[in-house]
């Protein structure tokens, strides 16, 4: 192949890296194209201790590492944004996903049999308490509250030796926390 055919190929490769790079970022492609940038990259490499005569080629191929240069910055860039959590794809994406959490776990709430009310309040008192506290309520689940106050309950109403023990939720050091209350009626 001649310098202008490597040129005109390394062209197509380019916007077809683009393209795929595009894709890539929109969620289309599930991989970040590396093999055709590592093409690329190559074909540039190719031509570039090697004076080009032709002025045009010359010009052409500047151009297109130019072009490479610009973007490979810029997919850098996006691909430090991804991993930092940064990137707007992606914190759209989390909003929706916290949204459609939100309302499984509001469905779950509005199937509660009634002896779980007591345990809903407190669930609902309690996540209420972690955003009043700017803390993250994505980890706690009805069931992991429920699970805890079933397994301290037995031993909090023979240590008080009571018929029962009331949870509240206190706020202590800037930490919502649940407080046994025992009760003998």
């Amino acid at each position: 192949m001649g310098v202008a055919e490597d040129i005109a190929k390394l062209e197509l490769d380019l916007r077809e890296l683009i393209i795929k790079y595009e894709q890539y970022f929109f969620g289309i492609e599930k991989r970040e194209p590396l093999r055709l940038r590592d093409t690329v990259e190559r074909a540039v490499r190719r031509y570039q201790n090697v004076s080009i005569p032709n002025t045009s080629h010359r010009f052409k191929y500047e151009s297109l590492v130019s072009t490479l240069s610009v973007h490979k910055q810029k997919w850098a860039r996006t691909n430090r944004l991804i991993e930092e959590g940064k990137f707007q794809r992606d914190r759209f994406r989390m909003s929706l996903h916290q949204a459609e959490r939100a309302e499984k776990s509001d469905k779950k709430s509005a199937t509660a049999p009634p002896q779980d009310t007591q345990i809903e309040n407190i669930y609902q008192q309690y996540v209420n308490a972690r955003r009043a506290c700017n803390l993250p309520v994505e980890n706690v689940t009805r069931e992991k509250l429920a699970e805890a106050i079933n397994r301290q309950k037995p031993a909090l109403m023979e240590k008080y030796r009571c018929r029962d023990v009331e949870f509240v939720v206190v706020i202590e050091s800037g930490k919502p926390t649940l407080k046994a209350r025992p009760k003998n009626a």
